[in-house]
């Protein structure tokens, strides 16, 4: 009995002191900021999907992505509508803010509008305090619009917008994912008619979400929303980030 009893105790000291010595990655969050291409859609929106929906899947369990992206906001109005504060408030060490606007700050006509200086200063503001909580900032390019010229090549629509975000990332020395570049290259891959299938195109009655059809040629479809999210996977990778750590592994049979 006694010899039964102490190897059960040698037994349930062994493994806390395994316990101790490799201990569990700690979970992080990955904080989306950004506009309606990111944001989580409302069932009534659906099929339109912002590419962060399905990205929030990559993941294994040391990880978690929160999506506080919203329709229609600008660098300008996230902060303006306190949707920034309460990020850089939760933000702990190790976590990664996806910062991607430019769609909204560019129109002059919407109250969303950032001049060129303002949306600069802007990404600065974000950039400075994600790092202040020794988070880790990652600054995207505005993904394309579906727009081609009568050859069938693609046209960008955010070439002031998306090179400040270059500028930027390259003055303050953070990572870059250009999805605008990539997102360009990958409509122009599907061309102009199949790159259809990317985006919210529906015809009267096709959904009853929208029964007189939509012509969207900004907002996502599930399969363009996905393609888009594979487009930041992939990228991710190729900056060796230690993001990459936390992507699912294949399970295997």
């Amino acid at each position: 009995m006694k010899t039964t009893l102490f190897k059960t105790t040698c037994f349930f000291t062994l493994l806390c002191l395994m316990a101790f010595a490799w201990p569990q990655q700690k979970k992080l969050k990955v904080y989306l900021i950004g506009d309606s291409t990111m944001a989580i859609k409302e069932t009534k929106a659906y099929p339109e999907t912002g590419w962060g929906m399905p990205f929030s899947y990559f993941f294994d369990n040391t990880a978690e992505v929160d999506n506080r992206a919203k329709n229609g906001r600008s660098t300008k109005t996230f902060i303006a509508e306190g949707l920034w504060q309460p990020v850089a408030d939760n933000l702990q060490a190790g976590d990664y803010v996806f910062i991607q606007f430019g769609h909204n700050d560019e129109v002059k006509t919407k109250k969303s509008y950032s001049t060129e200086e303002e949306f600069q200063t802007n990404l600065k503001r974000y950039v400075t305090e994600t790092r202040r909580k020794k988070a880790i900032p990652i600054l995207f390019t505005p993904v394309a619009r579906r727009k081609f010229d009568e050859q069938g090549k693609i046209v960008g629509t955010h070439e002031v917008y998306a090179e400040l975000v270059r500028k930027v990332a390259k003055a303050e020395k953070v990572p870059l994912i250009d999805m605008d570049v990539k997102s360009q290259a990958l409509l122009q891959q599907f061309g102009p008619e199949t790159s259809k299938l990317l985006f919210l195109q529906l015809a009267p009655g096709e959904h009853p979400n929208y029964p007189d059809g939509k012509d969207d040629n900004t907002h996502f479809s599930e399969l363009g929303a996905r393609l888009m999210a594979q487009l930041v996977y992939t990228e991710i990778k190729n900056l060796n980030l230690d993001l990459a750590s936390r992507f699912a592994k294949p399970q295997s049979n």
